[in-house]
């Protein structure tokens, strides 16, 4: 059966810093949803940390589809992203990416210390972020006469759905989320209710 739950961070960590033979490593976490929020964090990082000599970070993103990418941002080829990424693996974490700006202290760490560095980084950055269980939704747009407001209603009460936009004029849509596992039942019971017409709005 496939999960409509998954475990990420509740909002972005405090940054934390962690040294190893002069070098700065700076540990950071973020909840993402989509591919596209990752590169302005990227960017929004090597700003704060303009004598970072890398950043380099990995992501997750997807419940039973997963994706994921890792980047040494010129360190030493799987010294760095995939330590990082390790971490949210153990950590269990998805829809997330984690950070980590090195500034260079003049000593050479090797691929080892690079890795144990990165590592240990990341570990840092996802203990300082609060975890949070997250439900997969799924929306639907329901369509109607105001006439039948009140058991619309009703029914979105029992049910126990969100309302995520509402139109309500003469003629009233709205649109109302549920968690995923939820989606044959509430279609199911607006089929019921004459009158209103229950679309599931696409992934």
């Amino acid at each position: 059966m496939e999960k409509d739950s998954y475990r990420t961070i509740a909002q972005a960590s405090q940054e934390i810093l962690y040294k190893n033979r002069k070098s700065k490593f700076y540990g950071y976490a973020y909840p993402i949803t989509k591919e596209h929020q990752v590169k302005p964090i990227i960017e929004d990082l090597r700003k704060r940390h303009p004598t970072a000599g890398h950043v380099c970070f990995a992501w997750q993103l997807g419940v039973n589809t997963v994706t994921y990418r890792t980047n040494d941002d010129g360190e030493p080829n799987n010294s760095a992203g995939m330590p990082i990424y390790g971490q949210i693996k153990a950590f269990g974490y998805t829809n997330i990416l984690v950070a980590v700006p090195r500034i260079y202290g003049g000593t050479k760490l090797g691929v080892g210390g690079l890795i144990q560095a990165y590592k240990t980084a990341a570990q840092l950055a996802l203990d300082q972020g609060v975890p949070i269980e997250r439900y997969i939704k799924a929306q639907f747009k329901l369509s109607f006469d105001y006439a039948l407001m009140d058991k619309v209603m009703r029914l979105i009460k029992q049910l126990n759905l969100t309302i995520d936009q509402q139109k309500l004029e003469l003629s009233c849509e709205l649109l109302v989320g549920t968690r995923k596992r939820n989606e044959e039942k509430v279609m199911a019971a607006f089929r019921e209710l004459h009158g209103v017409n229950c679309k599931k709005v696409a992934d």
